[in-house]
């Protein structure tokens, strides 16, 4: 029996409503990637560094390794994307070390060492104990913690941005929001009219009002880049935006060689809140 356009549209809307309560577990689907074995160990890489467990709120137990300079060298909060872990990070660890910039950078619930199970509202709970323990634990002043946050890890830091005082932020391959996202997605473009705009990015870089650096490839074959320049557009002064020539979403550091991580030093040192 030939389906009518009634009940076709009965149907279709059945499907929107169906996948937009269940967005929140399809979205952590396509989210996050988490590998609990750590392949790699700073000391393969003869880096100095402390391995550390701190709590967030909710109790969860979780897992970062915070590399020491001396001096008072500001301190780098490295929030990781989506895939992975922190020993996948250890090269660009090491780069930023390279500048003599102190770094700490921890696992999400679900990745690494880190126990429970990764969501929105988690991952941020885990970024602001990151650096509650940077404060608490380690003594930073608030005026030498910059966020650096890389894709997925650029919302939990913004969400850290609106919660603490910072010296500065740092974004890289930024998405705008998961309904943004789904806009550039066939399964999801079709409703994404409908779709919660989780990880808003967009709208809350607008309440950060420390110096802020947004770094896009212009070539990222994930994240759109057109997606970079509305953020750097949304946010307010004082802001830079440094868009990379040829770079996709995960070879930025590469690619951008001595000059990335020299605009990223100048702005570090230059940045105050």
């Amino acid at each position: 029996m030939p389906i009518s356009g009634i009940h076709l549209i009965l149907l279709i809307l059945v499907f929107i409503v169906i996948s937009c309560v269940f967005f929140p577990q399809i979205e952590n689907f396509f989210i996050f990637y988490p590998d609990k074995e750590l392949e790699f160990h700073p000391a393969d890489w003869h880096l100095t560094f402390e391995d550390v467990y701190f709590e967030a709120e909710d109790k969860t137990r979780l897992h970062g390794w915070f590399f020491p300079q001396k001096g008072n060298a500001p301190v780098i909060l490295f929030c990781h994307g989506n895939a992975g872990n922190i020993c996948h990070r250890l090269e660009n660890v090491k780069l930023l070390l390279d500048q003599k910039f102190q770094v700490f950078i921890f696992d999400y619930r679900g990745y690494g060492q880190s126990k429970g199970r990764p969501s929105e509202k988690g991952i941020y709970r885990d970024g602001l104990a990151a650096y509650d323990f940077l404060v608490n634990r380690k003594h930073i002043p608030q005026d030498r913690i910059v966020l650096f946050g890389r894709s997925l890890g650029a919302a939990v830091s913004i969400e850290i941005a609106l919660k603490r005082k910072v010296r500065s932020l740092i974004i890289e391959s930024a998405f705008t929001s998961t309904k943004g996202m789904a806009r550039t997605m066939p399964l999801f473009m079709p409703f994404s009219f409908f779709l919660p705009p989780h990880y808003n990015n967009l709208e809350k870089i607008t309440g950060i009002n420390v110096p802020k650096l947004i770094i896009h490839g212009e070539e990222d074959e994930i994240v759109p880049f057109s997606m970079g320049q509305k953020l750097y557009h949304a946010a307010r002064s004082p802001k830079s935006f440094y868009p990379l020539k040829n770079a996709g979403h995960n070879d930025t550091y590469v690619l951008g060689g001595k000059n990335y991580f020299d605009t990223l030093a100048v702005f570090v040192r230059d940045s105050k809140i």
